[in-house]
């Protein structure tokens, strides 16, 4: 059958967007590496699948696969992509949709025709929760990784996030350093790795290495995660400016136990159809 999907980014981090809800389409593992394949296939970090909803009191289903074909709780600049994807696709008409994923249920909003905001939820900082393995809760944990000890901030966005300080973001080992923490035995299930340069009170340069996918040139979730650890630990006041490699994104967090904020664009390259 002829597939048919949207290519779209958010800052550079670049999604094949499924309409699920007018197509007939089963999404699989070997699917989503086929379509995620930059020499073979349309060439992506992540699938996003737009569903019918599961319950009355949500928009969408909204699903994410990792470019390995694994299926991931989260992604902030899909999420963005997603109300920009649905409005313009004229699958709905509101500019305010709440969407489930595989954890938990979003409002995403449209301010104008290049900016969203996505309600990312309460940051969740119980190692239990993330799931990080720690004996008690703190704002930062040791960690050894290649025989040298780490200090990282853990948190989870609905998909779990470790948080690195560093003082110069070019020279950061973000492969090799990202790499190892990603499938660290304390992350269950392996985790997203920042690594965070403070500016100043309101700004913040991110790289992050996803799990999954490696380094990206943006990742909501992470540009989230990091915003929380310099909030938590009073190196920012919020809202918090993060700058990742290809624009900005805008964190607005009250601290612990509010919903966090993230605005930011969402734009669509182009349509096609595949056949698979």
């Amino acid at each position: 059958m002829l597939l048919k999907f949207t290519k779209m980014h958010g800052l550079g981090n670049d999604f094949v967007v499924i309409d699920a809800v007018t197509q007939n389409v089963r999404i699989t593992a070997s699917m989503v590496r086929r379509l995620a394949d930059r020499k073979t296939g349309i060439g992506c970090d992540q699938v996003l699948v737009i569903e019918p909803p599961s319950d009355p009191d949500i928009d969408f289903n909204y699903r994410i696969f990792n470019s390995d074909g694994a299926e991931v709780e989260q992604c902030g600049n899909g999420a963005r992509c997603l109300a920009r994807f649905v409005h313009d696709r004229q699958l709905t008409g509101k500019n305010s949709i709440r969407v489930k994923t595989s954890n938990r249920v979003m409002t995403l909003e449209l301010i104008n025709k290049t900016q969203v905001a996505v309600d990312m939820g309460i940051p969740e900082l119980d190692p239990a929760a993330i799931p990080f393995e720690a004996s008690e809760q703190a704002m930062l944990y040791d960690i050894e990784v290649n025989a040298q000890a780490e200090n990282i901030f853990a948190v989870s966005m609905g998909n779990p996030h470790a948080v690195l300080s560093v003082q110069d973001l070019a020279t950061a080992p973000v492969a090799e350093l990202g790499a190892a923490l990603e499938s660290h035995p304390r992350f269950p299930n392996r985790v997203n790795v920042g690594f965070m340069q403070v500016i100043d009170r309101n700004d913040i340069k991110l790289r992050v290495f996803e799990r999954g996918v490696g380094e990206t040139e943006a990742c909501g979730s992470g540009a989230c995660a990091a915003a929380v650890a310099a909030i938590q630990q009073q190196l920012v006041d919020s809202p918090v400016t993060v700058h990742l490699t290809r624009g900005s994104l805008k964190i607005d967090w009250k601290g612990t136990g509010h919903p966090l904020i993230m605005s930011g664009p969402a734009k669509t390259v182009f349509h096609g159809r595949i056949r698979i």
